[in-house]
């Protein structure tokens, strides 16, 4: 359990996030790719991921996702998850930060993005809430200032949804959504 200091440390800079950042491959889905017959690629996604972000969306909290890596599946699934734009095949991922915070007016300090490996390292020493997966390298865990309890693509997403929300005093009200 996290003692009171760093659950409030936590708990501010979450609640300053306007924009989430999110990787795909390790974050948004376990990290395997299977490829078919033809060479097209597959992905799993977990669907209480894409509620997260869903929420996310319905409170004002924008998702943007940044991937060294294109994929066919990468769009639809974002198209379900109401994300505001896909940036694939960037490296280093710090190239389009400049234009994230002009287009959606925010400062770098209210910006918090979720990552895994080492191509996520540029974009973690950057944002104000950097988040690395559960199953994350150890140098994004070294720069991350909150470690997931769930892995990449198996809920950890939705975990940093409901933190952001709760942190933010919006996820009650969502949950009345749901209880009709």
């Amino acid at each position: 359990m996290l003692n009171l200091e760093v659950k409030e440390n936590l708990r501010q800079l979450a609640k300053r996030v306007k924009l989430l950042l999110l990787d795909v491959d390790g974050v948004l889905t376990d990290g395997r790719i299977i490829y078919d017959s033809r060479g097209h690629d597959m992905k799993f996604f977990d669907v209480h991921d894409g509620l997260g972000v869903y929420l996310l969306d319905k409170a004002g909290i924008k998702t943007i996702l940044i991937t060294a890596k294109g994929s066919r599946a990468i769009k639809p699934r974002a198209r379900d998850m109401r994300v505001k734009a896909v940036f694939e095949n960037i490296s280093p991922k710090t190239a389009v930060l400049e234009k994230i915070l002009k287009k959606y007016k925010c400062d770098i300090s209210e910006i918090c993005f979720v990552g895994d490996d080492l191509v996520d390292l540029c974009l973690m020493k950057k944002v104000g809430f950097p988040v690395a997966v559960f199953n994350a390298a150890p140098e994004i865990k070294q720069a991350a200032s909150y470690i997931t309890i769930r892995t990449g693509g198996r809920g950890a997403v939705r975990e940093v949804a409901e933190l952001i929300l709760k942190s933010q005093d919006k996820w009650n009200q969502l949950l009345r959504l749901y209880d009709v």
